[in-house]
């Protein structure tokens, strides 16, 4: 039986999770106790890393804690705390990077791959979804896979959190985000569907489902 629970702290180990056809590692680095997480295809040994946020040196053990060779890194929206080593980790790896097109002028490192809603990417023999979810800024994306045993799974970065959606600035990116993830990630996934934020600890859709009405009619 697995043990993972999701709850990792800057400085702490991470926490690993093995779902068949991917290896998922989490680990939380920086003053703003961002989520990172290290996803390794077992068969082949090819990494992708998402959120190359801080703390590059620990990011390097993170990658020697998978196969050790670390493919891409895909950053899933613009803001600084989650970009902060993204530049020292591509030039030490050697790692192709991508990121959302409408976000990729504002980062550190010019992406090698701009993406939008509908593409793939892919770690070794996975092809994981990218959903693009408009409003936290406006090139932030998802990615989202199924496990063999049919459980979904989403890496929402700021987008989707436990209790709600990520922070916006106007009601109109407010609308949007809401919009996105209720037609991109509720609607098409079931409640089982396993959450990955950047920040703080994981969530299920059917644990936030039943409060969209509620974070529509407070407005954040």
């Amino acid at each position: 039986m697995s043990t993972y629970s999701g709850d990792v702290t800057p400085g702490g180990p991470s926490d690993v999770r093995d779902l068949g056809t991917l290896v998922l590692r989490k680990c939380s680095v920086g003053e703003m106790d961002n989520n990172v997480y290290l996803l390794t295809c077992p068969s082949t040994g090819d990494q992708l890393l998402v959120d190359a946020a801080a703390e590059p040196n620990r990011l390097v053990e993170l990658v020697e804690e998978g196969s050790g060779r670390l493919q891409a890194i895909l950053t899933t929206h613009r803001h600084g705390d989650h970009t902060g080593a993204l530049k020292e980790l591509a030039e030490r790896t050697g790692a192709d990077t991508y990121a959302g097109e409408n976000d990729a002028d504002a980062l550190p490192v010019a992406p090698d791959h701009r993406l939008a809603h509908g593409d793939t990417v892919t770690v070794g023999d996975v092809s994981l979804d990218v959903i693009e979810l408009r409003g936290h800024t406006p090139g932030a994306i998802a990615l989202t896979w199924t496990d063999p045993e049919g459980h979904s799974h989403v890496i929402s970065g700021d987008s989707l959190f436990p209790g709600g959606p990520g922070k916006t600035t106007s009601p109109e990116d407010f609308a949007s985000l809401m919009d996105d993830l209720s037609e991109r990630v509720f609607e098409p996934f079931g409640d089982d569907t396993w959450v990955y934020p950047g920040h703080g600890s994981d969530t299920t859709l059917g644990a936030e489902r039943p409060h969209l009405t509620e974070w529509r009619e407070r407005g954040w």
